[in-house]
């Protein structure tokens, strides 16, 4: 998980991150290569400017990044954070890195680290007005799972650096420390993340879209301690694997936004956990 990949990255900056009717539908950046546009810097992590598959452009504009990145601490196993004021600010950045604006939260939509690591802000203004002002389009969160095999970027707008790798295969429930998290995606080995890219999009280098966002590696060997991840099979067979990285699947999430980009766990489908 990382310190915030959890609190190691402190160690590091010491030493240095459903459609809406009659809407007009957001234009999602064409990619003929993955890049930082659409990719943000947290003050301790990564994250990305994002959409649902059926998000309009006048819809208030979501960033996503980890749970465990959250201002106000780290979820416990079985908390959920639901609707909680925020004014956190994100530094949005275009296709070289660069930064072009300073986006702001109203509140954590929802956040959690139990059968997953993420959360999501929303922002206090639209896709519209983000694309006109800065010409940056958000990236689209995909609605099927991630495919073993499939060549992916993991996108860090805290580092300025993009990991290329592929999909290794998932891993039924992943362990660390007091978290357990389900079907993660396992990176092939050259995604070595760091602290910092917590919450970095995992793109899927042939769509462009979002399949998952990054949240550990296991770092020296150890078994299921935090900052060592260790894959628990369905016979509870325990297997560790050191300098491997891991993400969470991110393909559950639009199910639990309606239109006008609202957020509800009540959805059909929508199977995040609920407090």
């Amino acid at each position: 998980m990382k310190k915030p990949l959890i609190g190691a990255l402190a160690t590091l900056l010491a030493a240095g991150a459903t459609t809406l009717a009659m809407a007009s539908p957001v234009q999602a950046a064409p990619r003929a290569t993955v890049n930082f546009a659409g990719t943000v810097a947290l003050s301790n992590c990564s994250g990305s400017l994002v959409r649902m598959p059926g998000s309009a452009a006048s819809d208030p504009a979501l960033v996503l990044s980890n749970g465990h990145c959250l201002e106000s601490g780290m979820p416990g196993p079985g908390e959920v954070v639901l609707n909680q004021a925020s004014s956190r600010t994100f530094t949005l950045l275009n296709a070289s890195g660069g930064g072009v604006a300073t986006l702001r939260a109203t509140k954590v939509v929802y956040g959690a680290m139990t059968d997953t690591d993420v959360s999501i802000y929303q922002l206090n203004t639209s896709y519209s007005s983000i694309q006109s002002r800065y010409g940056i389009a958000p990236l689209t969160i995909a609605a099927t799972h991630p495919v073993q095999g499939a060549s992916i970027k993991v996108v860090s707008g805290y580092w300025k650096k993009i990991y290329s790798c592929s999909v290794d295969g998932f891993a039924y429930r992943l362990k660390e420390a007091d978290w357990t998290f389900k079907d993660s995606v396992r990176y092939t080995s050259t995604c070595n993340v760091i602290g910092g890219t917590s919450g970095s999009p995992v793109v899927d280098a042939s769509s462009g879209q979002v399949v998952a966002v990054n949240n550990t590696i296991n770092e020296n060997g150890e078994r299921c301690t935090l900052d060592n991840p260790c894959e628990v099979d369905q016979n509870g067979t325990v297997t560790v694997r050191r300098g491997i990285g891991y993400a969470q699947e991110t393909y559950g999430i639009p199910a639990c936004f309606a239109a006008g980009n609202r957020f509800d766990l009540t959805l059909p489908g929508c199977t995040l956990p609920r407090p």
